[in-house]
């Protein structure tokens, strides 16, 4: 199939997996552009079937920062709902960053949410403990995914996984309102009758925890001295940049998005095994240069960075191999191909149109005529044509020149169901 009809088929296998109540999919791309165009284009061709996305931190392996608030935030979103929900129908999109990356387990995710109800007993205590423990920020104002902000007894927290964050009003231990506000005007909207917090980051900085991290750490590296500011910040319970990277000593075990979806089919896009490829490698660089290489990394000294065997963090090709062993998987393809004893062929029948190469090359507006000439020719021929823009500005630009060169009936559809159903 060429790109772009991938969107329509992965949307019918899902209508299909919904139909028969059966399992949710997985979606592979190599990068976060073709993931996002895949995810937009499922939105057009089939806008009822839920898609939940697990982007992948946006560091490098081994690096001194921490991934973005607001990626982790929807990172968490998806996987508490694949940990705390039934394995229903659903389309799962990943990068292959994110496939390779191991993440926290599932029981962990599962019960690190905190409820809140309308008219029920809130301990601010309680409250304060979690949001300081689970990567929140606090400040003067909330802006973002993972802000909160306190003023007497009114509480501004932004949910990760939100749209809008939520307003506490509290009467001394009572929730009396929740209520979403505009970040940007900070004006009350909408009244909710619960909400419910996610982590801001897969590192839980609690008494547990920190025990692990510490016995780990030393057990790893060695005796710790004075001049070690992660091993500092996390003994005393403080949150320290790109911590992120030692995620497994944090955790009394790590999971991958495999275990999230035991079983679920797998279809990965036709550069995912090179990105695959790719990856590997890069973990490979990256290690070394934190172990060989030559003077210092990052204007700090190696033995300044202490960084944890691969396999601890990411799931190798064997490891990988053997996984997919226990799903059945798709590979796209944009080429056709022979049939071989290890492998089906499925000729979905999806074929490149006409790309207007040769009058896009002229000069002489010969273009939509050309356009025009060939609409008129697939008309005769029975077919129905779509047209596609990059926006709502794009579509309608384009519209009104096709009808300057004699195209009409032309018909504005919102998405492939609205096309479906044009007489």
């Amino acid at each position: 199939m060429p790109e772009g009809y991938d969107a329509l088929i992965l949307g019918q296998l899902a209508s299909q997996a919904a139909q028969a109540e059966q399992t949710a999919l997985l979606f592979i791309a190599p990068d976060d552009v073709r993931l996002a165009n895949t995810r937009d284009c499922l939105a057009f061709f089939a806008p009822e079937v839920e898609c939940l996305l697990i982007p992948a931190w946006d560091c490098l392996p081994y690096d001194r920062i921490s991934p973005r608030n607001d990626l982790v935030s929807e990172r968490i979103s998806s996987l508490v709902t694949l940990a705390t929900e039934e394995n229903g129908p659903r389309v799962v999109m990943a990068t292959v960053n994110s496939l390779l990356q191991r993440v926290p387990p599932r029981e962990a995710l599962a019960r690190a949410t905190f409820t809140l109800q309308k008219g029920g007993e809130l301990s601010l205590d309680d409250l304060f403990t979690y949001l300081e423990s689970n990567g929140f920020s606090r400040g003067g104002t909330v802006m973002e995914a993972g802000d909160y902000a306190v003023r007497g007894g009114i509480v501004d927290i932004f949910p990760p996984g939100s749209k809008k964050p939520v307003r506490l009003d509290l009467f001394g231990e009572t929730l009396e309102e929740i209520k979403t506000f505009d970040p940007v005007t900070q004006r009350r909207e909408g009244a909710l009758a619960s909400a419910q917090l996610l982590p801001v980051s897969e590192v839980v900085l609690n008494e547990a925890s920190i025990a692990r991290f510490c016995a780990g750490y030393r057990s790893k590296f060695g005796a710790v001295t004075d001049a070690d500011p992660l091993f500092e910040a996390v003994n005393t319970g403080r949150r320290y940049p790109g911590m992120e990277h030692w995620l497994p000593l944090f955790h009394s075990k790590l999971e991958t998005i495999f275990d999230y979806l035991p079983g679920a089919p797998i279809i990965f896009d036709q550069l995912a095994e090179d990105a695959c490829g790719e990856r590997w490698e890069a973990i490979d660089d990256y290690y070394r240069a934190r172990t060989e290489g030559p003077g210092a990394v990052a204007g700090m000294a190696i033995e300044d960075y202490k960084p944890l065997p691969p396999e601890m963090l990411y799931v190798p090709r064997e490891e990988r191999d053997l996984r997919l062993a226990d799903h059945p998987f798709a590979v796209l393809s944009p080429f056709a191909a022979e049939a071989a004893p290890e492998r089906q062929i499925f000729d979905v029948g999806g074929r490149q149109g006409r790309g207007f190469v040769a009058e896009r090359s002229k000069l002489t507006g010969e273009l939509f005529d050309a356009v025009h000439a060939h609409l008129d020719a697939e008309v005769r021929a029975g077919r129905r044509v779509l047209l596609a823009g990059w926006s709502v500005g794009t579509r309608e630009r384009i519209g009104h020149l096709l009808v300057e060169h004699g195209v009409q009936s032309l018909t504005a559809v919102v998405d492939w169901r609205a096309a479906e159903n044009l007489a």
